[in-house]
């Protein structure tokens, strides 16, 4: 893993590297955050095999968060087999990695109910450990400082600030105009994230320090957008819209649209290669939110971060539901679960070949486990 210190920010002056070499401009961050180590592209520090050395003595394992079965399979990566399977509270939706690499939280929001969990495993031995109660956990994100988490209540139209390690409420923020909260990611700096709004065609964008809504923004078409990954430029956003069918591209400093890509039908889950040239997004072949099995347009397709064109399209084989997921270790495969279909599908990032492992029922947010990267700010895997 790269060491920080080999190259020190000097102020809000210059990055330079031993010996007075200047390389870019240094990026003003929230207090507490890593230091940006390239402006020009966030994901440097999640290329291939670059893990911690803690982290590295994590088995493989792809973790599966089943909906409606309320448990989670995990598969070896290696083998593709279900090797283990652990039961949790009811409706986990996600299997997020924390800010520090050494907890992964099952998301258990309990629909319908006020009785939500967050199941910790322990990736050193792939076992769970005592539930945590919280409020309408659908998903989970942490500051890029590493001092909140954030849990999102989606019913409750809610943002939930909490300690991240124990989970003690820090503070709440409302947001009202989002419907369906849901997905979020940040800015280069830390200083702000914009999370989707599932019911509604909204954008939150939020102030993560002082802990309020900044505004929100219709998106001009489609109305039902889901997944948001970060440009590696730290400034761009693209939003996956499952009615759009395609991707919406935000300007996140100046907050407006600015674009639009088309993919393919029920566009809804977004992940950088570990490359950080391309991003695959999941097409999961319906509109609907419980669509039915083997839908024949589901698929992948890949985006060129330097061009914003779609650059391949790797359709399910007899049909299917590619929802949420992650890149491997060694960015050669793209994990992701079939969510009407009861799989999960394990993809060839260079022939979009792909095999299918049966799991429990409807499966959601997976994750691949261990990840490159300096820390996480949460979901199946953003790692910095």
């Amino acid at each position: 893993m790269t060491q920080n210190k080999k190259l020190p920010v000097l102020g809000l002056g210059m990055l330079l590297l031993q010996g007075g070499v200047a390389m870019a401009q240094a990026v003003d961050t929230i207090p507490g955050m890593p230091p940006v180590l390239d402006p020009h592209n966030i994901y440097t520090e999640t290329r291939a095999n670059n893990l911690n050395p803690e982290v590295a003595k994590d088995p493989p394992r792809i973790y599966v968060p089943n909906l409606r079965s309320n448990n989670v399979y995990v598969i070896d990566p290696q083998t593709y087999t279900v090797v283990s399977r652990f039961k949790v509270g009811k409706s986990p939706q996600h299997v997020v990695p924390a800010w520090d690499l050494r907890t992964l939280w099952v998301t258990n929001n309990a629909e319908g109910t006020t009785k939500g969990t967050l199941t910790p495993i322990d990736p050193r031995t792939t076992q769970p450990l005592p539930e945590v109660a919280v409020d309408d956990p659908y998903n989970m994100y942490f500051t890029p400082d590493g001092r909140s988490a954030i849990t999102v209540a989606e019913a409750r139209e809610r943002l939930d600030f909490r300690d991240p390690h124990t989970m003690e409420l820090q503070g709440s923020v409302s947001v009202p105009q989002c419907k369906g909260v849901n997905h979020a990611d940040f800015s280069i700096d830390g200083r702000y994230a914009i999370f989707t709004c599932e019911f509604g065609g909204y954008l939150a964008k939020v102030d993560t320090v002082n802990r309020t809504v900044i505004g929100y923004l219709k998106l001009s078409g489609g109305g039902m957008p889901q997944d948001i990954l970060t440009a590696p430029d730290g400034h761009k956003f693209y939003v996956a819209d499952m009615h759009a069918d395609g991707v919406f591209v935000i300007d996140g400093d100046s907050f407006r649209e600015t674009g639009f890509i088309p993919t393919g039908i029920g566009t809804h889950g977004l992940y950088p290669s570990r490359d950080g040239t391309k991003m695959y997004v999941a097409n999961r072949g319906s509109h609907k939110i419980h669509g039915p099995p083997h839908g024949k347009a589901g698929g992948v397709s890949v985006i060129d971060f330097a061009t914003d064109k779609v650059i391949a399209n790797w359709p399910i084989p007899h049909g299917g539901s590619p929802d949420m997921g992650n890149v491997s270790n060694d960015g050669k495969t793209l994990w992701l679960s079939g969510r009407f279909d009861d799989v999960v599908y394990a993809i060839d990032t260079t022939t979009g070949a792909m095999r299918k492992i049966p799991v429990g029922q409807e499966p959601h947010g997976l994750t691949v486990w261990p990840q490159p990267g300096r820390y996480s700010v949460g979901h199946t895997g953003i790692l910095r």
